[in-house]
């Protein structure tokens, strides 16, 4: 992996050298283990936590050793690590960049729409579509997350 990810675990780099042995995308895990691509992607990062079913699973779909013998119970996903500020992945940084740009629109049209209050990123839904489009394949990229007024945080 690159330097970027130097933080990440060998459990992360044991999930990646299967996943491509195997040949399978984020979304043929997802289906096999019963969640989302994103959230196993997030899993392999290291930025989710599996449980110990869904560690088995996991091992089950990979072809691996039980993960329960690689992950104590007391690892905690390490969210937010994106590497260097601001980033320099080309995928990261536009999206980065679509913050700085949007983020304060998104924030007005928010508080119009709700009130003064924050979308949460706790259980929130993250899904990436591919749009067909004439003048080249359209990224939709949905986050749906729960309203939190400012009194319930």
């Amino acid at each position: 992996m690159s330097s970027a990810f130097s933080s990440f675990s060998a459990v992360s780099d044991k999930l990646f050298q299967a996943k491509a042995q195997k040949g399978l995308t984020f979304d043929d895990i997802a289906k096999a283990i019963g969640r989302d691509e994103i959230w196993v992607a997030a899993a392999f990062y290291g930025q989710a936590k599996p449980d110990a079913e869904e560690l088995a699973k996991l091992s089950e779909v990979l072809g691996l050793s039980p993960l329960q013998n690689d992950v104590s119970a007391q690892w905690w996903p390490m969210r937010g690590d994106l590497g260097p500020m601001p980033p320099t992945d080309p995928v990261i940084y536009r999206l980065y960049e679509g913050v700085m740009v949007y983020g304060h629109a998104i924030k007005a049209i928010i508080h119009e729409k709700f009130g003064d209050g924050i979308m949460s990123m706790i259980n929130c839904k993250v899904t990436v579509e591919k749009k067909p489009d004439p003048a080249g394949d359209r990224v939709v990229l949905t986050f749906d997350g729960k309203y939190l007024p400012y009194s319930k945080w």
